[in-house]
């Protein structure tokens, strides 16, 4: 069974690898620093569509960071 942690985990470890600053992907996703690091801290998690505009900017694949893969 997948958690929520999980996906935070899944999540944050991509946006630190990402080489991006969470700056510069809020800037990229069109949401603010302090949301991402809302996701960061677990705080909440990003719509689906939100989501689906981290993983691309990202460059990973929603099956991944919901824990399919």
């Amino acid at each position: 069974m997948v958690t929520l942690e999980q996906i935070r985990q899944r999540l944050c470890e991509s946006i630190r690898t990402s080489g991006y600053s969470q700056t510069k992907i809020a800037e990229l996703v069109r949401v603010s620093p302090s949301t991402i690091s809302h996701y960061m801290r677990g705080d909440k998690l990003p719509a689906l569509d939100t989501l689906a505009n981290l993983c691309r900017v990202l460059d990973v694949s929603p099956a991944y960071i919901l824990c399919f893969e």
